[in-house]
């Protein structure tokens, strides 16, 4: 068992005999209640610096100095409470002490021992270090110590297998059921490998988040309403005969100044996978993007891990930024990865510092190699899962290439009620956790679920175009214990559906009419509706769903489509393509680019255009057949 001593000493024996009383003022004198002391390793008594020491109650807490020693201020509302205060240092047993405060002084001493992670295993490396071989003072770099062969010689990329769904009879399957997604990983991914001079391996691809990086308009919510739904019909570029149908999603946007205050850990993955420059350093600076865009009212924490977890940095507040990034700049990467004990900690330190009715996330930033640890991946999913219940949801922000783990990260994002997004370069990251913010941290709807019924008298079949890891059974839909999607404040979702009409139904394979039931039209089947929409969704803390519901009309051919609906059929017959779908053997990239680059619109940020680049590379790599696999 670890050794505590807890002695109560005057202020005085610890700042020293010279220390005036305007110094002790200053360090914290003139508020009731002082935590002072020191921390200590238990076996050699050498003093212990950048230990963590915090009050989880009152998100308090100090780093140890060269000493050792380390001073917390808690104001006078605390006197006469019991509270918890906690000491931690990678490398060492946690040890937390529980005492009752009074006014004054309050020293503790803590004599932590060392883990079964030993420091020739951990170590923090500094300026000092090589002469007295001891944890070096903040702001040294926190290290583990690499593993032989950290370098990355082969690809162990790993992506969910995707089945691409294929037409659908309205007369035996009426309904389509799905859940919303808002991921955009696999754009920035599929970017990634064009960039590269390859073309992505087919279960990259998932079309629905390469429409949905794009933002859209359409219809605003109004009032109070958390998001408004748009509807358009034309005709398929890629089948002239079949229609194509959009529906899209936006949620209700909200200023920066009124979203409610934000409590983050950043779950941080230094394993050794996580060394070369696109991982660790470029994780480091994608995050400072948001440290800076963090409100008084925010808090961060840090959580690193790799052979075992640590906390970095106790819950601080928004405006102490100089102190976030300089936790951030100090850490190194090395050794074997334990995802699942760093997602405990982390979850443990979100609820340490819960805010009633705030934003309580955990942000894991990993290449996702969970190879090492105790927990499988089940345990992990069970852990995210019961969280999420509680109110405490999951980001997952993908990093580097070679041994990227995007089925894994996808996975554990999709059951913590959260997004998932891949970070290429700083550009990405500013899009993602700067001019996105908003909707990449703030749930404004969740368990988001959209069922379509397709009128018999106007389409004969139809298909969903992406979305294949998302699809729910029909009674799903009407069922609130089932996990679905969530909609950030200001994002907006697109599905488009391809239909064929019943008059442009040709000879299809048929079974025999049923003996004990028909399908008898309905009055409404008459009526120039194309399909009926409805959605079902819950507040972010809410338990019953509220149902939407419209429909949508036949397709005119004087209607013009919008830029819009052309962009996104242009990114979807992309995505085809470089899945070599079935659907658009006889369209071409060049139809692709005319298609989009008619369609540009406002285009702000760009990205429209480059998508127009990305389709020029994706023709020279046509040309020599190379596929990242």
């Amino acid at each position: 068992m670890p050794v505590l001593m807890f002695v109560i000493v005057s202020l005085a024996s610890i700042l020293g005999a010279n220390t005036s009383p305007k110094e002790v003022a200053l360090l914290g004198g003139g508020v009731a209640v002082f935590l002072t002391g020191s921390v200590v390793d238990a076996s050699s008594g050498r003093a212990l610096e950048g230990a963590q020491v915090y009050v989880p109650v009152a998100s308090a807490g100090a780093l140890t100095n060269s000493a050792g020693r380390f001073l917390v201020r808690l104001d006078d509302s605390y006197v006469g409470q019991e509270i918890e205060v906690a000491a931690e240092l990678i490398g060492y047993a946690s040890q937390r002490i529980t005492l009752r405060l009074s006014e004054g002084e309050h020293v503790l001493e803590f004599r932590m021992e060392q883990t079964a992670l030993r420091l020739d295993e951990l170590v923090v490396t500094g300026a000092r270090e090589q002469a007295r071989r001891a944890v070096s003072p903040t702001p040294a770099p926190i290290m583990l110590r690499a593993a032989p062969h950290v370098g990355v010689t082969h690809n162990t990329e790993a992506y969910a297998h995707i089945e691409e769904s294929g037409f659908r009879p309205v007369a035996t399957a009426p309904l389509s059921t799905f859940s919303i997604d808002v991921d955009r990983a696999s754009y920035a991914n599929v970017r990634r490998f064009i960039e590269d001079g390859q073309r992505p391996p087919l279960d990259a691809v998932r079309i629905e988040e390469l429409i949905n990086y794009f933002p859209y308009g359409g219809a605003r919510p109004v009032g109070d309403a958390r998001f408004a739904v748009t509807t358009e019909v034309t005709r398929a570029p890629w089948a002239p005969t079949h229609q194509l149908v959009r529906i899209g999603v936006r949620g209700q946007s909200i200023p920066m100044r009124d979203l409610p205050a934000s409590n983050l850990v950043f779950l941080i993955d230094v394993s050794g996978s996580m060394s070369p420059e696109n991982k660790l350093p470029l994780l480091q600076r994608s995050l400072r993007l948001l440290v800076d865009q963090l409100r008084p009212q925010d808090r961060v924490a840090i959580v690193v891990y790799a052979g075992a977890a640590g906390l970095v940095l106790p819950s601080t507040a928004g405006y102490r930024k100089q102190r976030i990034v300089a936790a951030l700049d100090r850490l190194r990467a090395g050794g074997s990865t334990a995802g699942g004990a760093g997602l405990h900690l982390a979850y443990r330190v979100a609820q340490e510092n819960f805010i009633e009715g705030g934003n309580n996330r955990v942000i894991l930033a990993t290449d996702g190699d969970f190879n090492v640890g105790a927990s499988s991946d089940g345990d992990m999913v069970r852990l995210i899962e019961e969280k999420r219940e509680q109110g405490a949801f999951l980001t997952v922000l993908g990093f580097g290439r070679g041994n990227l783990k995007d089925s894994k990260m996808e996975q554990l994002a999709d059951h913590g009620n959260g997004n998932f997004a891949y970070i290429d370069s700083e550009l990405e990251a500013k899009k993602v956790l700067v001019s996105e913010m908003s909707g990449t941290l703030f749930t404004i709807a969740k368990d988001v679920k959209i069922q379509v019924e397709f009128n018999p008298a106007r389409v004969a079949e139809y298909r969903l175009i992406g979305y294949e890891n998302r699809l729910l059974a029909d009674e799903d839909f009407n069922d609130d214990t089932k996990d679905a999607g969530e909609l950030g404040a200001g994002h907006t979702v697109t599905a488009l559906y391809e239909v064929v009409p019943t008059e442009a139904f040709g000879a299809r394979p048929s079974v025999d009419p049923l003996r004990f039931q028909s399908s008898t039209p309905t009055a409404t089947s008459d009526s120039e509706e194309l399909m009926y929409v409805k959605l079902r969704y819950k507040e972010p803390d809410g338990e019953q769903s509220r149902l939407v519901e419209m429909p949508v009309f036949s397709w005119d051919e004087a209607d013009v489509a919008s830029s819009d609906l052309r962009f996104a059929s242009a990114v979807a017959a992309w995505g085809m393509i470089l899945r070599d779908s079935e659907y658009t053997k006889d369209f071409r990239l060049s139809e692709v680019l005319a298609l989009a680059g008619s369609a540009l619109g406002e285009d702000a940020g760009g990205y429209r255009a480059e998508f127009l680049r990305l389709v020029e590379r994706t023709r020279v790599l046509e040309l020599t057949g190379t596929r990242g696999d």
